[in-house]
């Protein structure tokens, strides 16, 4: 190995000891590290149940949505859950992250989970009601925001592969099915 070669595989190691601490380098099966947006451990919806991200989802797509269940964009939870079901044996995992930055989520995570769940059947992991913009925004936004922008509004999305730590983002506005983020997500399976 050339000593140019030695001194960038360097700089990346001390790059990811300063981003995710060294136990980010490896996970205890020897596996390639997780992307450092995923570190981070957050509670399940309605419940104290904590899932760690990069543990649970390292070998996974995700999408990540901001979500909040009062929102004229709500009905997107149709097309976020049919994604998932359509791709989920592939490799994808759709996360929502329930937020009342925009003033249009329950107080109550009872509410905000009846309304995903029995409205419009989402049946994949939805976490706690949290912030996602801003100084206070969760460190997974945190991140996010950093690598793309942060949210302008509920129902942004952001695909994350673990695999590169790339970030692609995409506004309310994209719709889940059909369009440039359908076909990211299939591009990036299909690799």
């Amino acid at each position: 190995m050339t000593r140019i070669a030695i001194v960038w595989r360097a700089a990346v190691v001390a790059c990811l000891l300063a981003v995710n601490g060294a136990g980010a380098l490896a996970t205890e099966a020897g596996e390639a590290p997780c992307s450092g947006v995923l570190v981070g451990e957050y509670r399940q919806l309605a419940s104290q149940t904590k899932t760690d991200l990069c543990e649970a989802f390292h070998d996974r797509l995700v999408l990540i949505v901001n979500t909040a269940s009062q929102c004229g964009f709500v009905g997107q939870f149709e097309g976020l859950e049919t994604l998932y079901q359509r791709y989920q044996d592939r490799g994808l995992v759709v996360i929502g992250f329930p937020s009342d930055d925009f003033n249009q989520e329950h107080a109550d995570e009872a509410q905000t989970s009846e309304v995903c769940r029995l409205n419009y059947g989402v049946s994949f992991p939805m976490m706690a009601t949290t912030t996602v913009t801003g100084d206070d925004a969760n460190p997974l936004f945190q991140k996010l925001n950093a690598a793309s922008e942060a949210p302008s509004w509920n129902f942004n999305k952001y695909l994350v592969d673990p695999k590169t730590g790339t970030v692609a983002h995409f506004g309310a506005r994209s719709e889940p099915l059909g369009g440039e983020l359908e076909a990211l997500i299939q591009s990036r399976l299909s690799e």
